[in-house]
C-alpha cells in the first residue's frame, strides 16, 4: 500500500503563506495497490482537486472506491471539483455513513451540485456514480483488500476504517473525540449521583476501548489530533474532535507501529506545528510509535 495525503486540514481549506510546508486543504487521502492497480481515496475534501488532476495527467481511466468518514462539508466540498467524474469511463463507488434517513447519501453528496450552489448539476456528470450506506460493518473490495469500519464519537455519524491488505494494515479514526462522562462527577454537587457518575465512567471507558481497539496494532493510523489538550479543556470539549495526549496514550496502548496526527485546526500555523513535532513527536509522549504531523504530498509506503 501507498499512502498519500492530498489534504490533511480540518474544517474549511486555508491556503496563504503561513500554511505551505503542511498544506491547507481538507481531508483527502489516496490509498494506491500497485500491483494490481487499484485505488481508494479516503474523503473528499478540498484536497481530491489536485487528486483528480493527478489521475487526469497520468492519462487513465478511473475507477475507483471513496470511503467518506463523515459528510461534513469539509469532507464533501471537493466532490463537484474531481475531473474525472466528468470523463465518460470513470467508474466511482462511493461509501460512507448516512445521519438522516431521509436523505440518501446520494442526496447528500450529489446536493451540493444544484444550480443555487455549483453550475453543473450531479444529474449532468459523465462518470458512473453508485452510492453505498455504510453502517458498523466489514466488506471484501476484491483482489484480497478487506475493509472494516467501526462509529467514531462525533456531531454527525462519522466512520473509521481499517484496510487491510497482504497483511498489512491501515487505519483512520477521524472526525472523533474521546467519550466522556455525562454526568455529574463532583460529589460536592446537590445533584452528584454517585452510581449514575460510575455508570457514565464504565460506559465511557467501555467506549473508548471498543475505538482503540479498532487500530489495535496497526502498521499505520491516521488520527484526528486537532488539539492540545489544553486548548481541548478551555474550550472545545464537544467538537468531535481529540486531543494530542490522549491520542499519544491510545497508539502506545494499542502497539500502534507509526501514526500521522490529522485533521489541523485552520489556525494552526507551519511554524505552529514544527514546533509541535517538537514537543509530541517524541519518545516521551508516543514511545515507540514512530510519529509525525500529516503534510500534504507526504507517501507513506507499507
Amino acid at each position: 500500500m501507498l499512502i498519500k495525503f492530498w489534504g490533511v486540514r480540518g474544517s474549511i481549506p486555508c491556503p496563504g503563506i503561513n500554511t505551505v510546508k503542511y498544506g491547507g486543504n481538507t481531508a483527502c487521502i489516496e490509498v494506491r495497490f500497485p500491483e494490481i492497480n487499484r485505488i481508494l481515496i479516503i474523503d473528499a475534501g478540498s484536497g481530491l482537486r489536485e487528486l483528480g488532476n493527478d489521475l487526469m495527467a497520468q492519462q487513465q481511466v478511473v475507477d475507483t472506491d471513496l470511503l467518506l468518514t463523515h459528510t461534513h462539508w469539509d469532507h464533501i466540498m471537493g466532490f463537484p471539483f474531481f475531473i474525472p467524474a466528468y470523463i465518460p469511463g470513470t467508474d466511482i463507488r462511493v461509501y460512507g455513513p448516512v445521519t438522516y434517513e431521509e436523505d440518501t447519501l446520494e442526496k447528500v453528496v450529489g446536493g451540493q451540485m444544484t444550480y443555487r450552489y455549483f453550475p453543473v448539476r450531479e444529474a449532468e456528470l459523465s462518470a458512473n456514480i453508485n452510492y453505498i450506506s455504510l453502517q458498523e460493518e466489514e466488506f471484501d473490495l476484491g483482489d484480497g483488500i478487506i475493509v472494516k469500519t467501526r462509529y467514531l464519537n462525533h456531531p454527525v455519524l462519522c466512520l473509521a476504517y481499517r484496510i487491510e491488505y497482504q497483511g498489512k494494515v491501515f487505519c483512520t479514526a477521524y472526525d472523533t473525540e474521546s467519550y466522556n462522562n455525562v454526568f455529574i462527577t463532583d460529589p460536592q454537587d446537590p445533584d452528584y449521583d454517585q452510581e449514575m457518575a460510575e455508570e457514565g465512567d464504565l460506559v465511557a471507558s467501555e467506549q473508548n476501548a471498543m475505538i482503540e481497539e479498532f487500530y489495535q496494532g496497526a502498521d499505520f493510523l491516521v488520527h484526528d489530533s486537532q488539539f492540545t489538550q489544553e486548548e481541548y479543556e478551555q474550550k472545545y470539549i464537544g467538537w468531535g474532535h481529540c486531543h494530542l495526549e490522549y491520542v499519544c496514550q491510545a497508539i502506545q496502548r494499542q502497539h500502534v507501529k507509526k501514526v500521522a496526527f490529522f485533521h489541523h485546526d485552520p489556525l494552526r500555523t507551519d511554524e505552529q506545528l514544527d514546533e509541535m513535532t517538537t514537543k509530541y513527536c517524541t519518545t516521551e509522549y508516543c514511545g515507540q510509535t514512530k510519529s509525525f504531523f500529516a503534510k500534504e504530498g507526504m507517501v507513506i509506503e507499507l
